[in-house]
């Protein structure tokens, strides 16, 4: 009897798009309303080029004026700026034959695109991780962190100068909020590193209670629904001893785009060797509002797309859009 093959039970046109569908519907980051699904993003993903223009009018400003019959009014223009998003190219390829015998069970589509779901989800995190690490350290460098809330130890060491002052706390949140203004009330999410979501959890102030739509399983605090990741940034410094990122989001602060692979999955078998491969490619957008994508410079290969390192990088980073138009904020904590 022939052994099966990945491509015996795989159909690459219908696995692909079920495994983008079940992405979707598995994604933290959707569920949470802290990315948000965009159709026009995915119609400007499908699109030749690697950047996507988002041309935006700003908001008007002034005050009014005074009618009066021996003047007539001044009239004032309206200001045009634009964001822009980089498309997102990458892919990842598997072989084994222990792949093939593990996937040929009564439903192989769905046990493969369970897998990949789940892969491709951790792997948006870690590329959404890195592109606001580029944009908080572009925060830092040319708006004077006004979204950044640093309480970490200043100096020293924290397990001998730190204090409660320096660990997360409502009124660190609070105090994050408030980097919005009056429009703190658009921060409706917090995605943090499990150490300080200990803390508050020890604190007792996590509400477990399912009260609103987007909890996704860590519960909510303060109202504001938890998003839990190991891989948010740390800096473990001697002097200061670990620093803790944790960041808050309103909706949709994150806009998504799927675009259209010309070959999204494919299989191939290497006979010799006994060996099929499975090979998945995804076009998309995964673009923080507002803040505009400045390609300064590209160090993956061949420079066609950035790579996490390239994400990361503050210099490819501009904000453009009003500092209250922004759904995200950052804060920095010692736990």
């Amino acid at each position: 009897m022939a052994e099966t093959k990945v491509s015996d039970i795989l159909i690459p046109e219908v696995w692909q798009s079920y495994m983008l569908e079940r992405t979707a519907e598995k994604s933290d980051l959707i569920r949470s309303g802290i990315v948000q699904p965009d159709p026009l993003m995915n119609i400007l993903a499908s699109r030749g080029g690697n950047q996507v223009d988002l041309p935006f009018f700003q908001d008007l400003s002034g005050n009014s004026e005074v009618l009066t019959d021996g003047a007539s009014l001044t009239a004032q223009s309206i200001s045009v700026d634009k964001d822009i998003a980089r498309l997102q190219l990458r892919a990842k390829a598997w072989g084994s034959n222990e792949l093939a015998y593990a996937l040929a069970g009564s439903d192989p589509l769905e046990a493969i695109a369970n897998l990949l779901a789940e892969w491709w989800n951790r792997d948006e995190q870690d590329l959404l991780i890195a592109s606001l690490k580029g944009v908080f350290a572009d925060n830092v460098a040319n708006n004077s962190s006004d979204l950044v809330n640093d309480i970490t130890v200043s100096s020293g060491d924290y397990d001998t100068d730190g204090t409660d002052d320096n660990l997360i706390s409502s009124d660190a949140i609070i105090d994050t909020k408030v980097k919005l203004g009056d429009s703190m009330n658009k921060l409706t999410g917090i995605m943090i590193h499990s150490t300080p979501y200990s803390r508050l959890q020890k604190l007792n102030l996590i509400d477990f209670e399912p009260t609103n739509t987007q909890n996704i399983g860590f519960g909510t605090y303060l109202g504001h629904t938890l998003l839990v990741n190991d891989n948010m940034p740390t800096a473990s410094e001697i002097t200061t001893g670990t620093e803790y990122t944790t960041w808050l989001f309103g909706i949709g602060a994150v806009a998504r785009g799927e675009g259209n692979t010309p070959v999204g999955a494919e299989t191939d078998r290497d006979s010799l060797a006994g060996i099929d491969y499975l090979i998945n490619r995804r076009h998309y957008i995964l673009h923080p509002r507002g803040i505009r994508w400045d390609e300064g410079s590209i160090t993956a290969a061949g420079g066609h797309a950035p790579n996490n390192t390239d994400l990361a990088n503050a210099a490819n980073w501009t904000r453009v859009y009003e500092k209250k138009n922004i759904r995200i904020a950052q804060l920095l904590t010692n736990g």
